[in-house]
């Protein structure tokens, strides 16, 4: 989720992953409509532990999405340093009714409870 380099840079601001990139494109946004004060939540957002065809589908690349995330969440973004993020994993438990391939696979628990991987809340 995150690289200790900047990758991108807007102005001032200096960008290590896209996520900040984003939400601080829609502050912006906010700001230049008359809305500076509406708070964005992040509804879904995770990383697939396995998929066929998709080589970035991991465990060790889902472990790190998702600790990063949530480490990342307290410290806000370089527009918005310091305001925590509201944000939810995709998704709790893997789905096996879904089709075959990385989309039954992005939870952080398998069907019957048992820890896909670990994470610390």
């Amino acid at each position: 989720m995150s690289t200790s380099e900047v990758i991108v840079t807007d102005g001032a601001l200096g960008y290590t992953n896209l996520l900040d990139a984003s939400l601080d494109a829609l502050y912006w946004a906010l700001e230049k409509v008359g809305a500076p004060n509406v708070e964005i939540v992040v509804a879904e957002t995770g990383w697939p532990s396995e998929g066929e065809g998709h080589d970035q589908a991991t465990i060790d690349n889902a472990r790190t999405y998702n600790s990063n995330l949530i480490k990342h969440g307290q410290f806000g973004t370089p527009k918005r340093p310091g305001k925590g993020l509201e944000a939810y994993i995709f998704a709790l438990f893997n789905e096996d009714l879904k089709p075959k391939g990385s989309e039954s696979h992005w939870g952080l628990f398998y069907p019957d409870m048992s820890e896909v991987y670990h994470v610390d809340f």
